[in-house]
């Protein structure tokens, strides 16, 4: 092939149409024009064709308006199978286009009045069953056709798919290519042809005046929208009392794994200690689905992505005793069983789990264990049956609710190790103490040193800092004896 047939760069603008060797053949022809856009066509490749021809050779563009964006958008799979049948709910969606909608602002005195359309018109259902943005594509085209031969659509590859949506954010797929190196497309034929591209960034740099009036808008906007916020909002919170701490967790059960049977779920409660409460409303235990398990490695795995919200309280009654003792954090207990097709369950596990002291958001794994007899016979009810030794008081996992002595013994317990039970817990605390100014406030951690660790960390400080007096004293004392008397003393030892 020539040299200059294997080397192409255009430059193209946006929704800027470069006509395809097809396509000037087809809209040649007078007899092919059906639309008002195919005659604009028309007129414009015939000027073309006056003027000497279409300078792009392999590159060109499909623009918004063209067929092949609208039945792109239309014939989009789903999954990566080959053959692949579209379902009833696949077809549907396909005729709500995502594409240049005239979409009246919901003004926002209007969304707090007319929350629930009751008698919603075809175009309302429309547009509003999915996340209706507006968009208009622009596709970048390679005719990847042999040399000589070009025009057929069978040839015809992507390039690049440029978006924009109605809030004015901008798509490029692929990315630009910056030192990634070059796109390759191969082609399956006879050669077995590979073609290398890259994309570019054409488009001229902003002005810095341009820029500094762009930036001064968008701090306007987001104040403005800062203002709404607050004013939507308010400033009515309420705080807690003084010596009060609000703990507020998300909670997630996300998966179990290493166990048994099959078919499991979670039963949970919280136990809350002395000086802390909840609402009378708030839920404090339960249980989640009945989840079939999956192979991950070497584990059956349970998902069960069940989410929980705990609100708390914590009240400090006795000023005089609590700097000296810390408080007791609240305990989640739960236990995993298993249910098969006979609905018979079986016991996989207990477990527990003290909540995070510290805010913010916590992965925890928590190992589980199962009370066992000795011999076969309590194997193969559990087999044949169900049912296992179980517990009577679920407390008894830590420490028992009702024991009030100093010495808890578990000689003769017998136990075996199970599986584990992944949580994720979303911690968030409340107090007046975060409020406080302190000479501690960069050493305290948790919300127990703010609460009532004052009196312990400072104790712990002073003792520390007695001893690195002493020390320097000691060095001191050290470096002011003569050295003789050092050396004869160090060689007499």
């Amino acid at each position: 092939r020539p040299p200059e047939d294997e080397v192409e760069e255009a430059e193209v603008g946006w929704q800027e149409k470069l006509f395809s060797q097809f396509e000037v053949d087809l809209y040649l022809n007078e007899s092919a024009c059906q639309t008002p856009l195919d005659w604009q066509y028309h007129e414009e490749i015939q000027k073309l064709e006056k003027a000497g021809g279409r300078k792009n050779c392999r590159i060109f563009t499909y623009t918004d308006h063209d067929r092949f964006t609208n039945l792109e958008e239309l014939c989009q799979k789903v999954t990566d199978l080959d053959h692949e049948v579209p379902s009833y709910l696949v077809e549907r969606m396909a005729n709500v286009r995502r594409r240049r909608q005239d979409r009246r602002p919901v003004e926002a005195s209007s969304l707090k009045t007319k929350i629930i359309t009751w008698e919603p018109s075809e175009e309302f259902i429309k547009n509003n069953h999915v996340i209706n943005t507006p968009v208009q594509t622009m596709y970048i085209m390679g005719d990847l056709g042999p040399y000589g031969k070009l025009g057929h659509r069978e040839y015809e590859n992507v390039l690049c798919t440029i978006k924009v949506d109605g809030n004015g954010v901008i798509t490029v797929k692929p990315d630009f290519t910056g030192t990634k190196g070059a796109y390759r497309i191969e082609l399956d034929g006879e050669k077995r042809e590979v073609w290398e591209y890259t994309i570019e960034n054409a488009s001229a740099q902003v002005q810095p005046e341009e820029e500094e009036r762009e930036q001064r808008v968008f701090r306007d906007l987001y104040e403005r929208h800062r203002d709404y916020l607050s004013g939507i909002v308010g400033s009515d919170f309420e705080m807690p009392l003084p010596g009060t701490l609000r703990l507020f967790m998300n909670g997630e059960i996300v998966s179990a794994q290493g166990y048994e049977y099959d078919n499991l779920y979670v039963h949970f409660f919280l136990e809350l200690p002395n000086q802390w409460s909840s609402s009378p409303f708030q839920q404090l235990s339960g249980v989640t689905q009945t989840c079939a398990t999956k192979t991950v490695g070497w584990d059956n795995v349970a998902y069960f992505c069940y989410p929980f919200t705990v609100e708390m309280f914590y009240t400090q009654e006795d000023e005089g005793v609590f700097p000296y003792s810390l408080p007791q954090w609240p305990v989640l207990y739960f236990e995993v069983l298993s249910l098969d097709f006979w609905q018979r369950y079986r016991v996989e596990g207990y477990g527990s789990l003290v909540l995070p002291a510290s805010p913010g958001v916590h992965m925890l794994t928590v190992p589980t264990w199962r009370p066992v007899e000795l011999g076969t016979v309590t194997e193969m009810r559990r087999f044949f049956i169900g049912g296992s030794p179980e517990l009577e008081d679920l407390t008894y996992i830590r420490i028992p609710s009702t024991f009030k002595g100093k010495h808890l013994s578990r000689f003769g317990f017998r136990t075996e190790t199970t599986g584990s039970v992944t949580f994720r817990l979303y911690c968030l605390q409340q107090s007046k103490a975060f409020l406080e100014n302190s000479a501690l406030r960069q050493r305290m951690q948790s919300v127990l040193d703010r609460l009532g660790g004052f009196s312990q960390q400072s104790s712990v400080y002073n003792v520390l800092e007695a001893f690195q007096r002493a020390r320097r004293r000691m060095q001191e004392a050290r470096e002011s004896l003569p050295q003789d008397l050092i050396s004869t003393s160090a060689s007499t030892v």
